[in-house]
């Protein structure tokens, strides 16, 4: 672990960090696919496809020789249904004393995620109401990670700095998203990746984190 920076904001990635979204993940892409005639994935498959964006999420799960058009048509559905898989999502065990705790202390909080925007704003307002008015989804004028375009806009709308702020993330997309945007890089290994994966890919971190409160010792 690198030292301990001054941290006055967190903020994190969602699927796989703050929620544990896999099983509805699992169920509407397996709902698209069979819309499509497609042959259905398992849930192995699916974590193996989550961390970079929901279009990679579909081209994967569609088998190798989908046509464009068919990948089209996967993306309307998706858009279509997404709003109605959120029954089974829900905080992984430890993340909401963490964010109150965050809160006591009067931590910024924000969430950056791959997940479309109008996915971040919907999931956000039934699972974690209340905790942050800062949250950033893929959208025109933000990329996807690993660019930190998201990471550093949230940064100027909780007003700290890169050498104040932590992300926390579980895939190595995340940690080289932290690194490009200059600030304390946290891996959550309570989420979708094991710890070699992030040395597989490069993807360094200041610190793992066995577990969300763990984080509170930072502070």
């Amino acid at each position: 672990m690198t030292p301990r920076p001054e941290l006055d904001t967190f903020i994190f990635d969602l699927d796989g960090t703050l929620l544990d979204t896999i099983p509805d993940l699992m169920a509407l892409t397996n709902r698209i696919l069979e819309e499509l005639g497609c042959p259905q994935r398992t849930q192995e498959e699916i974590l193996s496809f989550v961390g970079s964006g929901v279009r990679r999420l579909i081209y994967l799960a569609l088998p190798p020789d989908a046509t464009e058009k068919t990948r089209d048509r996967a993306m309307e559905l998706w858009n279509q249904h997404f709003h109605e898989y959120y029954h089974q999502t829900k905080p992984f065990p430890g993340v909401m004393p963490l964010l109150d705790g965050l809160k006591e202390r009067e931590m910024g909080i924000g969430v950056v995620s791959n997940k479309l925007q109008a996915g971040v704003d919907q999931i956000m307002s039934i699972c974690l109401p209340g905790y942050t008015a800062v949250m950033y989804g893929e959208s025109p004028l933000i990329p996807r990670k690993p660019d930190p375009t998201g990471i550093q806009q949230a940064m100027r709308m909780l007003k700290t700095a890169p050498a104040n702020t932590a992300y926390v993330g579980d895939s190595p997309g995340d940690i080289k998203a932290a690194r490009n945007a200059g600030v304390f890089a946290v891996a959550a290994l309570w989420g979708y990746h094991a710890k070699e994966d992030f040395a597989n890919e490069g993807a360094e971190p200041d610190l793992y984190a066995e577990h969300p409160e763990q984080l509170l010792d930072l502070i």
